[in-house]
């Protein structure tokens, strides 16, 4: 019965790690979980923010809907009258009567007025009239007159003739009895109006709200600025990127204007052309979350550090019976890593990277020997760079060595096993190695790496092909104990490079006398 082997004993970690791994696992454990419980907070505080932002949002929609429909309603009604009874001379004072009542039921009005066709005003809601006023020049004029369609449109605002208050246009075309322009039916509204129902709003110090037209033309925002009324922000990301896609959001971007960060809901009314928007800062949002975040992470950060202080005082003394071990131990290592890496350079070819001449004729020797023992064939490929001495005379040493590196890499490439090596044999010569092949596969090879450096197109004006070619001679083998020696495969390789050489190089021969 065969002796079975001991069990490997079990890896055993040095106390050290295992006190240094326990300090800072509680540590750790302490500042994740408080990392966690802010980081949720956060994330809650920021979802009230968008809800309050979108409830802010709706409340400024509905408000913007209800003031309106209410000049609207009276607009309609203006119209339906006007086309039915004219506007006769006998008429007006009636008319004036009615504008006047209706101004004083909705706070909203800051006046209602009746222009023709020629924008001379008819009559409207002020005490006096002026005969010789004329609004032809306004927009919403214009508008009616050009265009035939009967809703509603809202105007940007403008400073009233009147009173010279600011204003916002709400107005509908009045027809002919033959469908031709009649004039316009007007209701203006106080711009204070919004303001003040806009004031009651906690929007903090950075926060915004404006109402603007669908084409992004800015009737109203707070804070209010004159020179903001009537702005184009089209191309502002609410218009330009979320409007598109959905008529009712909420989206956190940063304002191109001041650089801050809000958290913005928007609407898009059903009935009107009016867009709303709540903005509220998200630092100041954050504000109150980051005075309790630092508050905990204090805490927290001094509990750790208690733990640190006194887990280090521990570890320092576990630490001190084993540092000298420790030092011994990374001096032994970089010894070991200095001789790897002068193995690796005394092994490697300093430009191509390629396997030297040293370790060549030892893995010759090695694989030689492995293939006799085996009797299994070794294939050997030697490679030249044709012309290169014209090369380095035509372009220089330092173009050469750049040719070198570029073959080098194809060459390295070329091979495919872990047991194949190829190397700088001399100068601009090559060798690869290949254990457990024959001739056909060495010629595959071989003719894989001479095409691959052909379609490379270095630029060589003195070969014959005008680019860098190879040109490649090829022997295998089995060998047989006391009757080969590794000379013999490098001689026989090398006697087909000459072949190759002398027979129009670019090709491949073989020891043979077979061809590619």
């Amino acid at each position: 019965m065969k002796n079975e082997l001991p069990e490997p004993a079990p890896k055993k970690f040095p106390v050290t790690a295992l006190a240094i791994g326990f300090v800072v696992l509680v540590c750790l454990s302490l500042i994740l979980v408080q990392a966690w419980v802010t980081w949720r907070a956060r994330e809650v505080q920021l979802a009230e923010t968008e809800r309050a932002s979108s409830n802010l949002a709706r409340a400024v929609g509905q408000h913007a809907y209800d003031t309106i429909k209410g000049a609207d309603t009276i607009l309609v009604g203006l119209v339906e009258r006007l086309e039915v009874d004219g506007m006769a001379e006998s008429t007006l004072p009636r008319m004036h009567a009615l504008l006047v009542k209706r101004v004083e039921e909705l706070p909203q009005l800051h006046g209602l007025f009746v222009y023709d066709q020629n924008g001379d005003w008819v009559v409207n809601s002020q005490p006096s009239l002026k005969k010789s006023a004329n609004n032809s020049d306004r927009e919403y004029f214009m508008y009616h007159r050009d265009h035939t369609e009967r809703g509603v449109h809202i105007s940007p605002p403008v400073k009233s003739k009147s009173t010279g208050e600011w204003i916002i246009p709400v107005s509908r075309r009045v027809n002919k009895s033959d469908g031709s322009f009649g004039g316009v039916v007007l209701a203006t509204i106080h711009m204070d109006y919004f303001k003040k129902f806009y004031e009651q709003f906690d929007i903090g110090e950075t926060g915004a709200i404006f109402v603007a037209l669908s084409n992004g033309t800015v009737l109203l925002r707070r804070p209010f600025e004159e020179k903001s009324l009537g702005r184009d922000i089209s191309q502002f990301p609410i218009f330009k990127d979320y409007l598109p896609v959905a008529k009712v959001g909420t989206q956190t971007f940063t304002s191109g204007q001041d650089g801050i960060t809000r958290i913005n809901s928007y609407r898009q009314l059903d009935n009107y052309p009016l867009v709303v928007s709540a903005a509220l800062s998200r630092d100041e949002a954050l504000e109150e979350w980051k005075s309790n975040a630092i508050i905990h992470a204090t805490g927290v950060a001094c509990l750790a550090l208690g733990l640190a202080i006194i887990g280090s005082r521990l570890i320092r003394q576990i630490s001190l019976r084993v540092q000298a071990e420790a030092e011994l131990q990374r001096a032994r290592n970089s010894l070991e890593q200095l001789n790897r890496t002068l193995e690796k350079l005394a092994m490697q070819d300093g430009l191509t990277g390629l396997a030297n001449r040293r370790q060549f004729d030892i893995a010759l020797k090695d694989e030689f020997s492995r293939a006799m023992r085996n009797a299994s064939s070794l294939a050997l490929i030697m490679i030249d760079v044709d012309c290169f001495k014209q090369y380095n005379d035509i372009y220089g040493h330092a173009a050469g060595d750049e040719c070198l590196r570029a073959i080098s890499k194809v060459v390295a490439a070329g091979k495919h096993r872990p047991g194949d090596l190829s190397a700088r044999y001399g100068g601009e010569e090559m060798a690869i190695l290949l254990p457990g092949t024959d001739v056909a596969g060495a010629m595959k090879v071989a003719e894989n790496i001479r095409q691959a450096i052909y379609q490379l197109e270095l630029k060589h004006s003195g070969n014959a092909t005008g680019v860098v070619t190879v040109s490649a001679g090829i022997d295998a083998f089995v060998p047989v104990r006391e009757n080969n020696q590794p000379l013999e495969l490098i001689e026989a390789a090398d006697k087909a490079l000459y072949c190759a050489k002398s027979q129009g190089r670019n090709c491949i021969r073989v020891g043979n006398g077979h061809s590619i």
